[in-house]
């Protein structure tokens, strides 16, 4: 039985918290207008591009495509909104340096109640979708569906598992009847090890290929961080739900053969489910760190995967090209998480027809 939740206090706490440094401050401030909701006092919520698009242009996001998610019933989601062990050159998580202001971004200072994340990010989603009420370009039960949220994207910024309620979190979507998928960049294989309960679909997040690129590029707060990462990948093996190694490919950096058959090693080491190639997005803050010339288009991505696919032995599958990325699998067909867009493997273009060969979700 769910506890009754104050509200009140809730929303209290939470502008307490962030009215108590000019640091924190400045990150609430800078996340509003970039369009996250907060939930609990430090968790936050955002509308996906892909929600929108699936209400107003009946189009999908390759979570659809792929493994069944309904992108209007998905929650995008993080537990913590401005706490990670990295500060990755491509992340658009804000980072000291865009503020000029300073925080402790390895530990959390508050360990938000898991039921009170999960309960106010529904109505949070609830709340963006009905937006979408009355508008005359939108699906109208697709809206009324949105209502009814089916999956939580445990990812959007920060690193999940700096929350030290984790695996809480994840059984209290799964209790109604939500599914999760978890995105790790896989610093802390001791959280990983000791979930409650395992995710829906985990994903690794993988950019750098040797201790040296990682420490330029993930740039890590933390001693140790390449070998953690690490640990991850070989705990990888040990996961029940299906895995995915998601490379993020920046041009320039790790498009060359080098990267790519240490890559290959990697997949090798955690032999994961799926293999997803994806574009680095030139996006939030990465925009003051990287240029627009290191995000590739989609012609890169299908040859990296290409030739990630002859040095791994896993098959290209499938491809979102709005989304700029590509599907490689060692299973025939992908594992379906919920009835979006049935036979997306199979004909991407019909749940996300190509609108241009730009990649919109920047423009969102």
């Amino acid at each position: 039985m769910l506890k009754s939740i104050d509200w009140g206090e809730v929303k209290r706490k939470r502008e307490e918290f962030w009215n108590s440094s000019p640091a924190y401050r400045a990150i609430y401030e800078r996340m509003v207008k970039q369009g996250y909701h907060f939930i609990g006092t430090i968790g936050v919520v955002k509308r996906c591009h892909w929600s929108k698009e699936a209400v107003l242009r009946n189009r999908f996001c390759y979570k659809c495509l792929w493994y069944g998610i309904e992108s209007h019933r998905c929650i995008q989601m993080s537990p913590v909104a401005a706490w990670c062990w990295n500060r990755c050159l491509h992340c658009w998580r804000i980072q000291p340096e865009d503020i000029g202001l300073h925080w402790d971004e390895t530990r959390v200072p508050v360990v938000d109640d898991p039921e009170v994340l999960v309960e106010e990010s529904i109505k949070v989603h609830r709340e963006i979708m009905a937006g979408f009420k009355g508008n005359p370009k939108a699906d109208q039960k697709r809206v009324e569906e949105a209502m009814n949220p089916k999956h939580a994207a445990i990812s959007l910024t920060g690193e999940p598992l700096l929350y030290p309620r984790l695996g809480e979190l994840i059984k209290e979507y799964h209790k109604r009847g939500i599914t999760t998928f978890l995105v790790t960049h896989g610093t802390r294989p001791d959280v990983l090890a000791n979930l409650e309960e395992e995710p829906t679909q985990l994903y690794i997040s993988i950019e750098s290929w040797d201790k040296k690129s990682y420490e330029e590029f993930n740039r890590p707060l933390v001693p140790r961080a390449w070998e953690l990462f690490q640990e991850t990948l070989e705990m990888v093996r040990s996961f029940r739900s299906p895995t995915v190694f998601r490379f993020t490919i920046v041009k320039g950096y790790n498009d060359h053969e080098e990267a790519l058959r240490s890559f290959a090693k990697m997949v090798e080491k955690g032999n994961p489910t799926y293999i997803e190639v994806k574009a680095y997005m030139f996006l939030g803050g990465s925009r003051g760190r990287l240029t627009l010339a290191n995000m590739p288009d989609h012609e890169d991505i299908r040859r990296i995967a290409q030739r990630l696919s002859e040095l791994t032995g896993y098959k290209v599958l499938s491809e979102s090209i709005p989304s700029r990325i590509v599907l490689l699998s060692r299973i025939d067909k992908p594992i379906r998480h919920g009835k979006g867009c049935p036979g997306g493997v199979e004909r991407p273009e019909k749940w996300c027809p190509v609108l241009t060969r730009e990649y919109e979700e920047r423009e969102d």
